[in-house]
């Protein structure tokens, strides 16, 4: 077997400066995860998993898509093949997925998690899919378990207006852990779709329990959700958006278009981002006024394999990153907002490397020096979430930002085991450093910086968060 002695106490750490900001002042900080797809159920509940296959393979659509690349059957992705030969058939892929950011993933999990130093192949598969999934049956490797080992403060999940928060309710046996929800209301103008929209309306009525019949009747329904959230812990909202939609002139009327929705008619493009621009200026008001962060992950063309989705349905591992023009509706919603005073702070995530100075420049016409940071670039998302694309983040930020203000890194993972990624940034952050210390671009100030890369790891997320 091939021993896994790449990833050693230094792995990416490439100065003994680098390697002392990693060791002394980022490694053992705590970990506030602000923004991921984790179950609450499975948290509240303390889940055990049954495999290492259900742990580390379901839903992870990284690991599919490199499969698929390399030719293995569907079978053995999302099909009914059972969890061991699913796992073998990702051993087989491990190898080949050399210079991709799971090679490095991959090993740094077993490594952290399972104590393997071994490289994971098609030959050593079924031994390690046995070790690991002994391991998962000790208490130590319960869902709460398995946060408590990566020295996790904070988690919040990503939850639907219509969501319960039973789970939040319930807490966790874990007195140190907070479990908090995120408010993601992307289906309440997802209305390019008219029927998917109308179930949800239907839905939505439901758990207000009370009829919408006007654009009016849908933004007090909205808000008394935003109040729910709020009195259960939310001080967080998210919007996955191609680009964040804004009109100057009031070209149409949404409660028109409500109507038009209710008959059953569809609308036009233009309809469909005008609709989305009144409700987000709505939601944005509302996170202003309860003191909440709002968050815009920008970018992502979805669902573009037309014959897959019909077959796997979405985020099954069919989306890419997408071309729209980002700067000036972005620039004129901010400016909306601030206009009156009622930007909240805000967190603006970009997926198309493009536009990364775009978005770097952009924070800083809307930072007033009332919060440190208020409106931040938030770090490399999705394809870009890996050693290259988090350099070009930090060192666009660092160019036209403050690198010291960051609130750092998140695991937008559906994965419990995926909280190494936290390890991941830090050292990347570090050999950053390092290297410029080393060319004689910083100065050799060990306490001064190792306390800016403490601060960027965990402090700066700590005092941002209203938790």
């Amino acid at each position: 077997m091939a021993v896994n002695n790449f990833i050693h106490d230094d792995f990416l750490l490439q100065t003994s400066f680098a390697s002392r900001l990693f060791h002394d002042y980022a490694k053992n900080l705590p970990i506030i995860d602000y923004h991921n797809h984790l179950s609450p159920k499975k948290i509240a509940e303390d889940f055990q998993f049954d495999n290492i296959s259900q742990a580390w393979l379901n839903g992870d659509h990284y690991k599919w898509r490199a499969m698929r690349t390399l030719g293995i059957e569907e079978k053995y992705i999302t099909g009914n093949a059972t969890d061991q030969e699913k796992f073998v058939k990702w051993g087989e892929t491990v190898p080949y997925t050399v210079r991709n950011p799971l090679y490095h993933w991959t090993h740094l999990e077993l490594k952290r998690y399972f104590n393997i130093d071994v490289l994971l192949d098609q030959n050593n598969a079924k031994k390690m899919y046995n070790t690991c999934t002994e391991q998962l049956q000790l208490p130590a490797y319960s869902t709460l378990g398995l946060l408590e080992q990566m020295n996790v403060e904070v988690v919040c999940t990503t939850d639907d207006p219509l969501d319960t928060l039973e789970y939040h309710k319930k807490g966790t046996k874990n007195a140190t852990l907070k479990l908090l929800p995120a408010f993601r209301p992307d289906k309440a103008y997802a209305v390019e779709n008219t029927t998917s929209f109308l179930e949800y309306l239907s839905q939505l009525e439901g758990v207000v329990n009370t009829s919408i019949h006007s654009y009016s009747d849908l933004l007090e329904a909205l808000e008394s959700r935003i109040n729910y959230f709020h009195e259960n812990g939310c001080r967080l909202a998210d919007h996955g958006l191609e680009y964040l939609p804004f009109y100057k002139n009031e070209s149409f009327d949404s409660s028109k278009i409500f109507t038009r929705l209710k008959n059953g008619e569809s609308l036009n493009s233009h309809e469909v981002a005008y609709f989305k621009s009144d409700v987000l200026k709505f939601f944005a008001k509302c996170y202003h006024k309860n003191g909440w962060v709002q968050q815009f992950h920008l970018g992502a063309l979805r669902n573009n394999n037309q014959r897959m989705l019909q077959q796997l349905g979405p985020d099954t591992g069919f989306d890419s990153i997408g071309d729209f023009s980002q700067a000036v509706s972005l620039s004129n919603f901010l400016d909306y907002l601030d206009s009156t005073d009622q930007l909240t702070k805000t967190i603006i995530y970009n997926l198309n490397p493009a536009d990364n100075e775009v978005i770097a420049a952009m924070v800083g016409n809307f930072n007033d020096g009332s919060v440190k940071g208020k409106i931040q670039f938030g770090s490399a998302w999705w394809f870009l979430d890996q050693k290259d694309g988090m350099e070009k983040q930090l060192n666009s930020l660092s160019n036209i930002s403050l690198l010291s203000c960051f609130i750092g890194m998140l695991t937008d993972s559906r994965s419990f085991l995926s909280f190494p990624r936290h390890e991941y940034f830090r050292r990347v952050l570090c050999n950053l450093i390092g290297k410029d210390v080393a060319s004689g671009e910083l100065p050799e100030d060990e306490k001064w910086l190792g306390q800016i890369v403490s601060d960027i790891c965990y402090h700066n997320a700590k005092a941002y968060f209203p938790f």
